[in-house]
């Protein structure tokens, strides 16, 4: 497994395309979710991921700045590669370098609400009451 980190213009087209596809697997198809799924956000985001032998992507995350705080989203680990402890990891190593980039900044995340209870085990608490993103239940989760 390899990890990878990159900002949008250190990117190539086929790791763009790859993290796309991915991307729209989960949140489009797999979840039947008809959204926006590439937006504005992707030019700003770092992009973080991990990766197979083959290329192919096994876990990915981005990560955006806000005014007050760091989010991170579009959180995945494809059908075929959960239960291996990778979403775990892949969320341990982006609070670690958001912590380290960003040490004066609180982390913000809009969760799916069947998550709560992955989140709170990394220190994040529940700062909303949950409402529907594109027909889906969420909450908003902040981490000091």
């Amino acid at each position: 497994m390899q990890t990878k980190m990159k900002k949008f213009s250190e990117l190539t087209l086929e790791q763009y395309h790859r993290l796309l596809k991915a991307r729209t697997a989960v949140f489009v198809v797999e979840q039947a979710c008809a959204y926006q799924e590439v937006d504005d956000i992707d030019l700003t985001a770092t992009h973080f991921w991990f990766e197979n032998d083959q290329e192919e992507i096994i876990a990915y995350a981005r990560i955006y700045s806000g005014e007050q705080t760091i989010h991170f989203g579009r959180v995945l680990v494809p059908k075929k590669e959960r239960g291996k402890g990778l979403a775990k990891s892949l969320i341990q190593q982006v609070i670690e370098w958001i912590q380290f980039q960003f040490p004066e900044k609180k982390i913000h995340i809009e969760a799916q609400t069947y998550l709560r209870y992955f989140y709170t085990s990394f220190g994040f608490m529940v700062i909303s009451e949950e409402y529907l993103e594109d027909g889906i239940p969420h909450i908003d989760m902040e981490k000091y």
